[in-house]
């Protein structure tokens, strides 16, 4: 059993081909999917795709890239929202310095609100990093130093000094099919490196499909992939791997409920 915990089902690139999208998921082993928010505007439907299968969960959250239009200054709106027994997690959320489609005050401001939500509500922050490692570390510290925060770096694909500082922190790295390209060395060593006991993997669906299948629209069926060559990559069997990982999602997104028997 697999659990892809970071995607995006809600995206119109599925819209013909949902529900095949999701029983070629069960078909590869993974039974749990978590899809992610982006935009508190669409939350509506994203809780939808949800609610429509009892082993999907979902997050509510306004991304980075959206902080300039949808971001928000406080917790609440989240907060209210998060109540719904299908959500899961606070995000995703974070800095992007990398495209700044937004500007980074309103980038800021949207993080910290996104981290005060989680502590309010228990539910485990979903951070996306990209070239911001120094701020998005002193920020986690700093926060993390308040008390009452869990959480994720996802799809990471940061520096060794922010995975080190998450991981001080009680968080949790995601690897994606990054860490399968040709390029990704520096990634895959600090992979080596990450406690089993704190990975999980994802597929940030529908983008970056993992290796033999770069270039096509990724989906979950294809987290598969990438749990076998972080598999490899940490000298342990794939269904060791599956089964760890699996319960690391479990212990992380303590609301989400196993799979029961006959289910």
């Amino acid at each position: 059993m697999l659990v892809d915990s970071h995607c995006h089902l809600d995206f119109d690139v599925f819209d013909a081909d949902r529900e095949a999208t999701i029983a070629r998921a069960r078909a590869a082993g993974v039974t749990t999917m978590l899809t992610i928010c982006t935009h508190l505007s669409k939350f509506d439907a994203v809780r939808a795709v949800a609610e429509a299968d009892p082993e999907i969960w979902c997050s509510v959250g306004v991304h980075p890239h959206e902080a300039a239009g949808e971001g928000i200054d406080a917790p609440e709106a989240l907060v209210q929202r998060a109540a719904h027994p299908k959500v899961v997690g606070i995000g995703e959320t974070g800095l992007d310095f990398y495209y700044d489609h937004s500007p980074r005050e309103a980038q800021r401001v949207n993080f910290r609100a996104h981290i005060a939500a989680a502590r309010a509500t228990g539910l485990p922050l979903i951070v996306h990093a990209r070239e911001a490692d120094e701020e998005t570390a002193q920020v986690l510290r700093e926060e993390a130093g308040k008390g009452g925060l869990t959480g994720v770096m996802h799809c990471f694909s940061s520096g060794r000094a922010l995975a080190e500082a998450a991981l001080q922190i009680g968080f949790y790295i995601s690897l994606s099919g990054i860490v399968t390209f040709k390029n990704a060395e520096e990634l895959r060593e600090i992979a080596r490196d990450v406690p089993l006991d704190r990975l999980l993997v994802e597929t940030d669906a529908p983008y970056l499909a993992p290796m033999p299948l770069r270039g096509k629209r990724n989906e979950p069926a294809f987290v598969a992939h990438t749990a076998r060559f972080v598999a490899e990559l940490k000298g342990v069997d794939e269904a060791e791997l599956a089964h760890i990982t699996t319960d690391n999602f479990y212990r992380l997104f303590r609301k989400a409920k196993r799979p029961g028997p006959g289910r």
